[in-house]
């Protein structure tokens, strides 16, 4: 049996999960899907059933490789988003220009 939530509540249900992981993030809906904006690069998409976001390339199959999780737990869904995003964080260095406003901003 298959378990299928509105995509927009799921969506929104992770965002506030992340927020508490410290991850700000915007939700989007239409067309029966929902995505959680999170930072360059992360996107999750939930159809309802389950969120999915890319973690990588395969260069050798010349595919993206998307992990995935189911939209009934956006709790634990967060914790992975959340340890995506701080190792993104931690490996992309900014340009010099969001570098400088980033200093500002006090991030």
């Amino acid at each position: 049996m298959v378990i299928r939530i509105n995509p927009y509540h799921a969506a929104e249900m992770l965002r506030q999960a992340l927020e508490r992981h410290g991850v700000v993030a915007d939700v989007h809906h239409g067309y029966g899907l929902a995505l959680v904006s999170v930072w360059v690069g992360v996107v999750v998409w939930c159809d309802g059933q389950r969120f999915w976001w890319r973690t990588g390339w395969n260069a050798e199959r010349r595919r993206v490789i998307y992990a995935w999780h189911p939209a009934i737990e956006p709790v634990r869904a967060a914790h992975r988003i959340s340890m995506h995003y701080s190792d993104l964080r931690r490996r992309q260095s900014y340009s010099s220009m969001i570098a400088a406003f980033v200093d500002e901003a006090g991030e």
